[in-house]
């Protein structure tokens, strides 16, 4: 069990890298591939394909076993990685990233339903479910610096490749390894539910992202997204009530304890990007810092998520997981009003805190909300019902970053136009030669009540967090 866990922790660290390894590389890439308009895109198609694998990899892993999806998900993880790095155009790697995207989806339902099914208690699962965030959490950390050092020593291409050996390493461990009962009941596949899922995801997360880059949220070309997206959901709900083995069984919103802890998650992921998106402008506008010293002051809640998640393993047997979300919860609500009293003024420290407060608050809550879909879900719908929570996770990012971008843009786009003097840097470099030092001031002040907008909408979120908590029902055992 020990060596099954251990490709499984593996497996988690390609898809947690991943996340933040690339952002170092994008001045390089844009360098080498030209297509600065693309950017976001690079991480869009990663996110958008990932958040659709989640739920129809949970759905596979539950109809032909855990064992046969999590290599076919690397597999296709991997060949994304080796055609990442041989791209030789922006619109190339866009594409191959979108195929990483789908075996990054598949590895995180995967890995998190076999780490339930290797541990028998709950205490178990919670140290196990801790390792895993903490996985998460050094990714976190590491992941800049070691992309830092490939860009700096080879090319951006090994950032992908790097991936390679890893990925092997990780299915020969399962393959060898990984024993798992499958029934071999002849099973249906939803095919018809998978299509219209995927149709109306990928046409509404599309306008969702489209519309965080661009602002432009009620456009024609949007307003047709929107009903597609509409129209191929309603056919996708009509399909599931009749399928015979739907991809998302509808009885799974049924289950009160299933809706909050999904409901928790929507909320919580969505308070991280707002961090982990904002602090780096915050850092760099007002507190004149650096690309690399911005990045450094996310440590904090990189390394706080992992010794919360520790400490969240060690207190499952002396208080429930329903009491460690409440205190986890509790903790974002510190942490997030902490970050809406930042000004021009404000000292470092409050960063560092609140950062880290945040850090312990998810460390705490993280694993135990997989634990809650774990004791929650009937066994031949683990998979499903995971698959189900962690594309709540991915698709809340989106939205977060779609809400958080609407909120900065409503308080900052008409003051800063109102200087007159062109685009304005978010990255703390006011040319002098153009603005005043008083307008250079007057700007930071901008920029940081923006920032602070953007985390009344968190400590909103972490407030709506923290009364849900108090729903989360009494566990029942798996059944």
């Amino acid at each position: 069990m020990n060596k099954v866990f251990i490709a499984v922790l593996l497996a988690t660290a390609l898809a947690a890298i991943e996340g933040t390894i690339v952002a170092t590389a994008i001045p390089s890439i844009t360098t080498d591939l030209s297509g600065v308009e693309l950017i976001s895109w690079i991480y869009s198609a990663y996110l958008l394909t990932s958040a659709i694998a989640t739920i129809i990899f949970g759905k596979l892993a539950d109809l032909f076993g855990r064992k046969k999806m999590i290599i076919i998900g690397i597999s296709i993880f991997l060949l994304g990685s080796l055609l990442c790095g041989l791209a030789q155009s922006m619109e190339q790697l866009i594409v191959f990233r979108a195929i990483q995207g789908i075996g990054a989806g598949s590895i995180l339902p995967i890995t998190l339903t076999i780490v339930g099914e290797l541990f028998d208690t709950e205490k178990k699962r919670a140290k196990g479910q801790g390792w895993i965030s903490m996985v998460w959490g050094v990714s976190g950390v590491i992941g800049p610096l070691v992309g830092g050092f490939i860009v700096d020593q080879l090319t951006w291409h090994y950032i992908f490749l790097l991936n390679i050996p890893f990925g092997l390493g990780s299915i020969f461990m399962i393959a060898k390894y990984y024993e798992e009962e499958v029934q071999t009941a002849k099973r249906k596949i939803d095919y018809a539910g998978a299509l219209f899922f995927s149709i109306g995801m990928v046409a509404l997360l599309y306008t969702i992202i489209e519309g965080s880059n661009t602002q432009n949220w009620f456009g024609s070309k949007s307003i047709i997204l929107y009903a597609v997206a509409a129209i191929a959901l309603l056919i996708f709900v009509r399909v599931e009530l009749k399928a015979e083995e739907p991809i998302v069984p509808l009885s799974l919103f049924r289950n009160r304890r299933l809706n909050i802890v999904n409901g928790l998650t929507l909320f919580v992921m969505a308070i991280v990007i707002s961090i982990s998106a904002y602090l780096p402008i915050f850092a760099q506008s007002v507190f004149g810092k650096n690309a690399t010293q911005a990045g450094l002051m996310l440590t904090p809640l990189s390394v706080m998520w992992t010794v919360g998640a520790i400490l969240g393993g060690n207190l499952i047997g002396r208080l429930t997981s329903k009491t460690i979300i409440q205190i986890g919860t509790g903790l974002l609500v510190i942490a997030t009003f902490i970050l809406t009293t930042l000004s021009s003024d404000s000292n470092e420290i409050l960063v560092y805190v609140g950062t880290g407060l945040l850090g312990v608050g998810m460390g705490l809550i993280a694993p135990m909300l997989i634990i809650a879909v774990q004791t929650s879900a009937n066994r031949d719908q683990l998979g499903t019902s995971i698959g189900l929570n962690s594309f709540i996770n991915t698709f809340s990012q989106s939205v977060g970053a779609a809400i958080f971008g609407m909120l900065f843009n409503l308080a900052t786009s008409e003051k800063l136009a109102s200087f007159g003097k062109g685009d304005i840097n978010l990255n703390g470099h006011f040319d002098t030669n153009i603005f005043s030092s008083e307008e250079i001031g007057q700007l930071v002040d901008i920029i940081a009540n923006g920032i602070r907008v953007v985390y009344s909408g968190s400590f909103a979120f972490a407030i709506i967090a923290f009364v849900l908590a108090f729903f989360i029902a009494n566990k029942k055992p798996i059944q």
